[in-house]
């Protein structure tokens, strides 16, 4: 490819989404939230979309391996998405489809983790209550530092933070109906958990 746009992933700038992206990978990694080259992240920033690749391992991904879309994008089929920055050799997150429902949405940031925290969640769910589609919990600490929806603060001690549960398919992208469903059911949770998968 003549013209790579490199220019769009070269920056100083720690924060640049070029840069953020491999470092908080790396970080999922060391946290045990990713492994080998499972999860992925994406970032929106302006008008681009900035992807973590696939297959290349998580604790050694490099700014030089993002892919860059434009945003809003146009709906393409994943096998004719355009990017204006894509790396020789590699392919983008089977996860994009995924990172675009969300943006649509307004999100600013994906995550998809490979967690094994939230896998157990999703497996106590379904022992306790069956296929229920949603996680609750309420009276605990730690969910103080979740929004309770754009522009709605803070959730407290006594709220209760709700997280929906959809159930995992053999292609990530073959997920991307049932994570629309879930955001729009509970638009404002701030996370969907994939059962037996991660978040």
């Amino acid at each position: 490819m003549a013209n790579n746009n490199d220019h769009l992933v070269q920056s100083d700038d720690p924060n640049h989404p070029a840069n953020l992206i491999p470092d908080l990978c790396k970080r999922f990694f060391n946290n045990g939230w990713c492994t080998g080259t499972g999860g992925g992240t994406s970032i929106k920033q302006d008008n681009h979309i900035f992807i973590a690749p696939s297959g290349v391992q998580k604790e050694m991904m490099k700014s030089e391996n993002i892919f860059v879309m434009e945003f809003p994008t146009p709906k393409y089929p994943p096998s004719d998405r355009k990017y204006i920055r894509k790396p020789l050799d590699l392919k983008p997150s089977a996860c994009t489809p995924l990172f675009l429902a969300a943006f649509e949405r307004g999100a600013g940031c994906c995550i998809h983790s490979h967690s094994q925290w939230c896998v157990l969640v999703t497996l106590l769910v379904e022992k306790m209550h069956g296929k229920e589609a949603c996680f609750e919990i309420n009276n605990i600490e730690q969910i103080k530092g979740i929004p309770k929806g754009p522009g709605k603060g803070m959730l407290g001690f006594h709220d209760t933070l709700s997280v929906p549960i959809i159930e995992n398919t053999p292609f990530e992208e073959d997920l991307t109906g049932a994570l629309e469903e879930a955001m729009e059911k509970y638009p404002d949770a701030c996370a969907v958990l994939v059962r037996r998968h991660g978040m």
